[in-house]
Protein backbone atom coordinates (compact mmCIF):
# COMPACT_ATOMS: atom_id res chain seq x y z
CA UNK A 1 0.00 0.00 0.00
CA UNK A 2 1.27 3.25 -0.90
CA UNK A 3 1.32 6.08 1.77
CA UNK A 4 0.77 9.57 0.72
CA UNK A 5 3.20 12.10 1.08
CA UNK A 6 0.41 14.50 3.11
CA UNK A 7 0.33 11.60 5.36
CA UNK A 8 3.75 11.39 5.53
CA UNK A 9 4.07 14.57 6.56
CA UNK A 10 1.77 14.62 9.19
CA UNK A 11 2.79 11.29 10.46
CA UNK A 12 6.34 12.75 11.04
CA UNK A 13 5.02 16.41 12.21
CA UNK A 14 2.87 13.88 14.98
CA UNK A 15 6.20 12.18 16.15
CA UNK A 16 8.07 15.43 16.05
CA UNK A 17 5.42 16.95 18.54
CA UNK A 18 5.02 14.00 20.70
CA UNK A 19 8.97 13.86 20.92
CA UNK A 20 9.29 17.49 21.46
CA UNK A 21 6.19 17.02 24.68
CA UNK A 22 8.07 14.41 26.42
CA UNK A 23 11.37 16.05 26.22
CA UNK A 24 9.91 18.93 28.08
CA UNK A 25 8.31 16.97 30.25
CA UNK A 26 11.01 14.93 31.13
CA UNK A 27 12.92 18.20 31.26
CA UNK A 28 9.73 19.84 33.64
CA UNK A 29 10.23 16.83 35.75
CA UNK A 30 14.06 16.49 36.43
CA UNK A 31 13.85 19.97 37.21
CA UNK A 32 11.17 20.21 39.41
CA UNK A 33 12.29 16.28 41.06
CA UNK A 34 15.71 18.73 41.86
CA UNK A 35 14.33 21.52 43.28
CA UNK A 36 12.41 19.53 45.16
CA UNK A 37 14.77 16.97 46.59
CA UNK A 38 15.14 18.52 50.87
CA UNK A 39 13.53 16.01 53.04
CA UNK A 40 11.51 17.31 55.36
CA UNK A 41 12.50 17.11 59.21
CA UNK A 42 11.40 14.87 61.86
CA UNK A 43 9.83 17.05 64.61
CA UNK A 44 11.46 17.43 67.32
CA UNK A 45 10.83 15.62 70.98
CA UNK A 46 9.73 12.41 69.66
CA UNK A 47 10.17 8.90 71.62
CA UNK A 48 12.10 6.44 70.28
CA UNK A 49 12.85 2.51 70.84
CA UNK A 50 14.60 -0.36 69.19
CA UNK A 51 11.73 -2.93 68.47
CA UNK A 52 12.40 -5.89 66.30
CA UNK A 53 16.00 -4.10 65.10
CA UNK A 54 13.67 -1.22 63.79
CA UNK A 55 14.39 2.26 64.66
CA UNK A 56 11.24 2.65 65.47
CA UNK A 57 8.73 6.25 66.67
CA UNK A 58 5.72 5.93 69.29
CA UNK A 59 3.74 7.69 71.65
CA UNK A 60 2.14 6.93 75.00
CA UNK A 61 -0.78 8.30 77.24
CA UNK A 62 -1.72 6.96 80.98
CA UNK A 63 0.54 6.20 83.54
CA UNK A 64 -1.45 3.17 85.30
CA UNK A 65 -3.91 0.54 84.11
CA UNK A 66 -3.84 -2.30 81.87
CA UNK A 67 -1.87 -1.59 78.88
CA UNK A 68 -3.51 -1.09 75.31
CA UNK A 69 -1.52 -0.82 72.08
CA UNK A 70 -2.76 0.96 68.82
CA UNK A 71 -1.22 0.21 65.00
CA UNK A 72 -2.30 2.36 62.50
CA UNK A 73 -3.13 1.49 58.90
CA UNK A 74 -1.58 2.50 55.56
CA UNK A 75 -0.56 6.50 55.33
CA UNK A 76 -1.35 6.67 59.25
CA UNK A 77 0.85 7.14 62.07
CA UNK A 78 0.57 6.91 65.97
CA UNK A 79 -0.25 10.25 65.73
CA UNK A 80 -3.61 8.95 64.26
CA UNK A 81 -4.76 7.73 67.63
CA UNK A 82 -4.32 10.75 69.33
CA UNK A 83 -7.85 11.17 70.19
CA UNK A 84 -8.90 7.51 71.19
CA UNK A 85 -6.15 7.04 73.15
CA UNK A 86 -6.22 10.30 75.51
CA UNK A 87 -9.71 8.81 76.37
CA UNK A 88 -8.19 5.38 76.78
CA UNK A 89 -5.48 6.36 79.47
CA UNK A 90 -8.37 7.10 81.71
CA UNK A 91 -7.90 3.23 82.54
CA UNK A 92 -5.13 2.18 80.88
CA UNK A 93 -1.48 2.86 79.74
CA UNK A 94 -1.78 3.47 76.26
CA UNK A 95 0.99 2.82 73.21
CA UNK A 96 0.75 3.57 69.63
CA UNK A 97 3.59 3.45 67.11
CA UNK A 98 3.99 3.93 63.73
CA UNK A 99 5.31 0.97 61.50
CA UNK A 100 8.12 0.56 59.45
CA UNK A 101 7.15 2.41 55.93
CA UNK A 102 4.59 4.96 57.69
CA UNK A 103 4.73 7.51 60.07
CA UNK A 104 8.62 8.80 61.69
CA UNK A 105 10.16 5.30 62.30
CA UNK A 106 12.78 3.81 60.34
CA UNK A 107 12.31 2.73 56.49
CA UNK A 108 13.27 -1.05 56.18
CA UNK A 109 11.07 -3.68 53.58
CA UNK A 110 9.73 -5.83 52.80
CA UNK A 111 6.29 -3.77 54.09
CA UNK A 112 4.08 -6.54 54.74
CA UNK A 113 2.18 -7.44 57.68
CA UNK A 114 4.65 -10.59 58.47
CA UNK A 115 7.83 -8.02 58.79
CA UNK A 116 5.39 -5.59 60.74
CA UNK A 117 3.89 -7.97 63.06
CA UNK A 118 7.91 -8.62 64.30
CA UNK A 119 7.73 -5.08 64.39
CA UNK A 120 5.04 -4.89 66.83
CA UNK A 121 6.48 -7.88 68.82
CA UNK A 122 9.47 -6.26 69.23
CA UNK A 123 7.79 -3.33 70.34
CA UNK A 124 5.93 -5.42 73.10
CA UNK A 125 9.09 -6.98 73.92
CA UNK A 126 11.12 -3.60 74.25
CA UNK A 127 8.61 -1.78 76.60
CA UNK A 128 7.57 -5.03 78.28
CA UNK A 129 4.01 -5.00 77.21
CA UNK A 130 3.66 -8.25 77.45
CA UNK A 131 -0.49 -9.06 77.86
CA UNK A 132 -1.52 -5.94 76.25
CA UNK A 133 -4.96 -5.64 74.10
CA UNK A 134 -3.90 -4.79 70.58
CA UNK A 135 -6.28 -2.83 68.61
CA UNK A 136 -5.38 -2.57 64.61
CA UNK A 137 -6.73 0.05 62.31
CA UNK A 138 -7.41 -0.71 58.31
CA UNK A 139 -4.08 -2.53 57.07
CA UNK A 140 -2.94 -2.46 61.29
CA UNK A 141 -5.81 -5.17 61.56
CA UNK A 142 -3.23 -7.60 59.73
CA UNK A 143 -0.42 -6.99 61.72
CA UNK A 144 -2.21 -7.37 65.14
CA UNK A 145 -3.33 -10.34 63.60
CA UNK A 146 -0.32 -11.90 62.83
CA UNK A 147 1.40 -10.87 65.88
CA UNK A 148 -0.98 -12.35 68.03
CA UNK A 149 -1.12 -15.90 66.09
CA UNK A 150 2.75 -15.73 66.19
CA UNK A 151 3.05 -15.19 69.97
CA UNK A 152 -0.84 -15.63 71.44
CA UNK A 153 0.45 -16.08 74.99
CA UNK A 154 2.06 -12.37 74.76
CA UNK A 155 -1.37 -10.31 73.59
CA UNK A 156 -4.31 -10.41 75.84
CA UNK A 157 -6.91 -9.73 72.80
CA UNK A 158 -7.20 -8.39 69.89
CA UNK A 159 -9.48 -5.69 68.21
CA UNK A 160 -9.92 -5.21 64.27
CA UNK A 161 -11.34 -1.35 63.97
CA UNK A 162 -12.55 -0.85 59.70
CA UNK A 163 -10.38 -3.84 58.82
CA UNK A 164 -10.54 -7.33 58.16
CA UNK A 165 -6.79 -8.41 57.84
CA UNK A 166 -7.05 -10.26 54.54
CA UNK A 167 -4.98 -9.68 51.78
CA UNK A 168 -7.93 -8.48 49.70
CA UNK A 169 -5.31 -6.69 47.01
CA UNK A 170 -5.97 -3.14 48.29
CA UNK A 171 -2.92 -1.50 46.92
CA UNK A 172 -3.17 -2.99 43.70
CA UNK A 173 -3.80 0.31 42.02
CA UNK A 174 -0.49 1.42 43.40
CA UNK A 175 1.42 -1.56 41.92
CA UNK A 176 -0.18 -0.87 38.35
CA UNK A 177 1.42 2.66 38.61
CA UNK A 178 4.97 1.69 39.78
CA UNK A 179 4.83 -0.85 36.62
CA UNK A 180 3.59 1.60 34.13
CA UNK A 181 5.41 4.95 35.57
CA UNK A 182 9.51 5.04 35.50
CA UNK A 183 11.75 8.33 36.94
CA UNK A 184 11.56 11.03 36.74
CA UNK A 185 7.76 10.83 36.15
CA UNK A 186 6.78 9.20 39.35
CA UNK A 187 8.69 11.06 41.89
CA UNK A 188 7.09 14.18 40.11
CA UNK A 189 3.54 12.84 40.18
CA UNK A 190 4.56 11.73 43.92
CA UNK A 191 5.92 14.63 45.10
CA UNK A 192 3.08 16.77 43.43
CA UNK A 193 0.37 14.87 44.91
CA UNK A 194 1.88 15.23 48.65
CA UNK A 195 2.46 18.66 48.13
CA UNK A 196 -1.22 19.64 47.60
CA UNK A 197 -3.04 20.92 50.41
CA UNK A 198 -6.53 20.43 48.30
CA UNK A 199 -5.78 16.75 47.25
CA UNK A 200 -4.82 15.85 51.20
CA UNK A 201 -8.14 17.27 52.36
CA UNK A 202 -10.16 15.64 49.98
CA UNK A 203 -9.13 12.51 50.95
CA UNK A 204 -8.80 12.90 53.71
CA UNK A 205 -12.47 14.46 54.01
CA UNK A 206 -13.74 11.59 51.85
CA UNK A 207 -11.96 8.70 54.51
CA UNK A 208 -13.26 10.58 57.30
CA UNK A 209 -16.83 12.33 56.72
CA UNK A 210 -18.74 15.44 57.79
CA UNK A 211 -18.13 14.03 61.82
CA UNK A 212 -14.24 14.97 61.17
CA UNK A 213 -13.04 18.57 62.05
CA UNK A 214 -11.20 20.32 59.38
CA UNK A 215 -7.89 20.15 58.47
CA UNK A 216 -6.05 23.44 59.48
CA UNK A 217 -2.37 24.29 58.32
CA UNK A 218 -1.03 22.30 60.70
CA UNK A 219 -3.38 19.05 60.40
CA UNK A 220 -2.70 18.80 56.83
CA UNK A 221 1.09 18.83 58.07
CA UNK A 222 0.94 16.20 60.25
CA UNK A 223 -0.31 13.95 57.46
CA UNK A 224 2.20 15.44 55.01
CA UNK A 225 5.74 15.59 56.92
CA UNK A 226 5.50 12.07 57.55
CA UNK A 227 5.88 11.15 53.29
CA UNK A 228 8.37 13.67 52.93
CA UNK A 229 10.68 12.71 55.28
CA UNK A 230 13.92 10.68 54.51
CA UNK A 231 13.37 7.29 52.60
CA UNK A 232 9.41 7.70 52.66
CA UNK A 233 9.48 7.61 48.90
CA UNK A 234 11.68 4.63 48.28
CA UNK A 235 9.39 2.65 50.72
CA UNK A 236 6.33 3.72 48.74
CA UNK A 237 7.47 2.54 45.97
CA UNK A 238 8.62 -0.35 47.72
CA UNK A 239 5.58 -1.58 48.64
CA UNK A 240 3.61 -4.34 47.01
CA UNK A 241 -0.87 -4.67 47.40
CA UNK A 242 -0.93 -7.36 49.82
CA UNK A 243 -1.23 -6.02 52.97
CA UNK A 244 -2.90 -8.48 54.75
CA UNK A 245 -3.40 -12.67 55.80
CA UNK A 246 -4.69 -15.23 53.82
CA UNK A 247 -8.43 -15.95 55.44
CA UNK A 248 -7.58 -19.29 56.64
CA UNK A 249 -5.02 -17.73 58.50
CA UNK A 250 -6.89 -15.01 59.83
CA UNK A 251 -9.21 -17.63 60.85
CA UNK A 252 -6.82 -19.41 63.28
CA UNK A 253 -7.65 -16.52 65.60
CA UNK A 254 -11.26 -18.20 66.73
CA UNK A 255 -8.94 -21.35 67.73
CA UNK A 256 -7.17 -18.70 70.52
CA UNK A 257 -8.58 -18.22 73.71
CA UNK A 258 -8.17 -14.17 73.66
CA UNK A 259 -10.85 -11.53 73.52
CA UNK A 260 -11.90 -10.45 70.17
CA UNK A 261 -13.87 -7.35 68.94
CA UNK A 262 -14.64 -6.02 65.72
CA UNK A 263 -15.73 -2.56 65.13
CA UNK A 264 -16.62 -0.85 61.92
CA UNK A 265 -18.07 2.57 61.34
CA UNK A 266 -21.23 2.46 59.52
CA UNK A 267 -20.65 4.32 56.16
CA UNK A 268 -16.93 2.69 56.05
CA UNK A 269 -16.86 2.12 51.74
CA UNK A 270 -13.57 0.81 52.04
CA UNK A 271 -15.19 -2.57 52.52
CA UNK A 272 -18.50 -4.13 51.89
CA UNK A 273 -21.30 -3.86 54.01
CA UNK A 274 -21.26 -7.52 55.15
CA UNK A 275 -17.52 -7.37 56.25
CA UNK A 276 -17.94 -6.32 59.74
CA UNK A 277 -20.16 -9.26 60.39
CA UNK A 278 -17.79 -12.05 58.08
CA UNK A 279 -14.80 -10.70 59.99
CA UNK A 280 -16.63 -11.61 63.62
CA UNK A 281 -17.50 -14.41 62.63
CA UNK A 282 -14.28 -15.16 60.80
CA UNK A 283 -12.05 -14.50 64.18
CA UNK A 284 -14.63 -16.03 66.58
CA UNK A 285 -16.00 -12.68 68.22
CA UNK A 286 -19.39 -11.67 69.03
CA UNK A 287 -21.31 -9.37 66.40
CA UNK A 288 -19.45 -6.20 65.67
CA UNK A 289 -19.74 -3.27 67.21
CA UNK A 290 -20.90 -0.66 64.45
CA UNK A 291 -20.66 3.39 64.78
CA UNK A 292 -23.31 5.13 63.02
CA UNK A 293 -21.88 8.22 61.39
CA UNK A 294 -18.40 6.87 60.92
CA UNK A 295 -16.44 6.46 57.88
CA UNK A 296 -13.27 4.87 57.43
CA UNK A 297 -11.24 6.79 59.89
CA UNK A 298 -13.55 6.80 62.78
CA UNK A 299 -10.73 6.58 65.05
CA UNK A 300 -10.37 10.27 64.11
CA UNK A 301 -14.23 11.35 63.78
CA UNK A 302 -15.64 9.20 66.48
CA UNK A 303 -13.13 8.93 68.82
CA UNK A 304 -15.26 8.49 72.11
CA UNK A 305 -17.12 5.29 70.72
CA UNK A 306 -13.46 4.07 69.72
CA UNK A 307 -12.47 3.78 72.91
CA UNK A 308 -15.12 2.80 74.36
CA UNK A 309 -15.25 -0.48 72.00
CA UNK A 310 -11.25 -0.80 73.05
CA UNK A 311 -12.04 -0.23 76.65
CA UNK A 312 -14.91 -2.93 76.82
CA UNK A 313 -12.72 -4.97 75.04
CA UNK A 314 -9.63 -4.53 77.49
CA UNK A 315 -11.47 -5.19 80.13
Amino acid sequence: MTIRPGLRRWARRLAAGLLALLLAGTCFSLGYNAATSGRAREPAGMEFVEAGGIRTRYRHWGAQGPPVVLVHGAAESADTWEGVAALLAARHRVFALDLTGWGYSERRGPYDAGHQAAQLLGFLGALRLDGALVAGHSSGAGVAAEAALRAPSRISGVVFLDGDALDTGAGEGADALRVVLRDPYRTTLLRLAVRSDRLIRAIYGAQCGPSCPRLDREGVDRWRRPLQVEGAEGALWAMRGVVGLPAPRVAGLARLPLRKAVVFGAGDDVFPASSPYETARRIGAPPPVIIPGARHLSLVSHPRQVADAVGAAAR
